[in-house]
């Protein structure tokens, strides 16, 4: 199979699909990889380092669309990216479909098959390939808020750990899993007095029990998330449902009670985000402020720490890269129905049943494609 990566252009994504290491496995097993000249500079790779590797080089993303037949990237397709696919061309990227109809629409008229890492399980229910950058991106979302705060930056003035004699700042993390589990231990480690809500008793458990003294839970409620935030310095919005857009749980009117200078990070923008107040921001322009409170929603978080971010990615996807370029994406997927689940849009038709529920599409099983 021709496998390809292009430079991504998303701002300030400075990850890359394939790392050279990766490039050199596909060329192992008797594919040919095709690299946009540049794709690798974010993560210091050179078009020496590919080449070495056994890569061929392509001037241009249109060159390597042109020829591959699966394209490996990070961030969801760009309008002109999504311009470039063709009838049966697969593309094994990050979508988030949910919340973005215009890009859903341009791959279902693509006709290409679309695969989503965030979508792809395990036989433990997880979503492996998200898991990485919710890790990333959970840790992230501290330093991200730490800065924030800093008067200069809009915030209140307030160091997270506080120091002896003065109070440590208080962080309220809505949800427990990966993203709220990494964002409270950078949060506890850097000795903040930290709150982590979620509605699944077992999570709660779990979180306590790992935790104990260093970080109280609480049950995820209306009345428990305006409590906690109107006594917050730092909230992390770190809550996920797979495939669908992110809940609203904290409201504009909940702002009004909170502490002028206060932030929120939104780590689930990709899905739309779990704050009223959300929209994506970019690296180049991270912050604003709505009612004195700071909002930091920036929606691809691990591009700003593209080599850690990129080789972790490559860990969990290299994997299934290397058995769809060995197998074709079909067979893949009638061997693992946990790749199965990653299939999002096939010959022009919606094959996850929460992104066309939430964009009101007719839901096509992921069956249907492999049959």
């Amino acid at each position: 199979m021709i496998v390809g990566t292009v430079r991504e252009i998303k701002n300030n994504e400075c990850r890359v699909g394939l790392t050279p290491e990766s490039v050199h496995e596909l060329t192992a097993h008797g594919h040919r990889v095709l690299v946009e000249s540049g794709a690798g500079i974010g993560i210091g790779a050179s078009d020496t380092d590919y080449r070495t590797a056994g890569a061929d080089i392509a001037v241009t993303a249109s060159d390597v669309f042109g020829q591959a037949e699966m394209i490996v990237k990070v961030k969801e397709p760009q309008a002109d990216e999504r311009a470039l696919l063709r009838d049966g061309q697969i593309l094994f990227t990050y979508l988030h479909l949910a919340p973005d109809p215009d890009q859903t629409r341009e791959l279902v008229a693509s006709g290409a098959v679309c695969i989503a890492y965030e979508t792809v399980t395990d036989a433990h229910g997880g979503l492996p390939l998200l898991k990485p950058m919710s890790q990333v991106a959970g840790r992230m979302s501290i330093q991200a808020g730490a800065t924030a705060l800093e008067k200069v930056h809009g915030g209140r003035g307030v160091l997270l750990g506080g120091v002896p004699g003065v109070m440590p700042a208080k962080v309220v993390v809505i949800g427990g899993g990966v993203v709220g589990f990494n964002a409270a231990q950078m949060a506890t480690g850097l000795g903040a007095d930290v709150t982590i809500l979620d509605r699944n008793p077992e999570v709660l458990e779990r979180l306590g029990t790992y935790f104990e003294a260093r970080a109280k839970t609480r049950f995820s409620n209306k009345a428990n998330i305006a409590d906690s935030v109107a006594k917050a310095d730092l909230i992390i919005g770190a809550v996920l449902i797979p495939g669908a857009a992110a809940p609203r749980l904290v409201s504009r009117d909940m702002l009004k009670t909170m502490k002028r200078g206060a932030v929120l990070v939104d780590v689930a923008i990709d899905q739309g985000g779990c704050f009223e107040t959300s929209k994506p921001t970019t690296h180049d322009d991270p912050t604003y402020i709505v009612d004195g409170i700071v909002h930091y929603c920036v929606a691809n978080m691990p591009g700003a720490v593209s080599r850690t971010s990129t080789y972790a990615l490559n860990n969990v996807t290299l994997p299934h890269v290397l058995n769809i370029a060995d197998m074709g994406w079909k067979v893949a997927m009638q061997r693992d129905a946990y790749l199965l689940d990653g299939l999002n849009v096939w010959d022009g038709k919606i094959t996850c049943a929460p992104v066309a529920r939430e964009l009101g599409y007719d839901y096509t099983p992921p069956e249907a494609a492999i049959a």
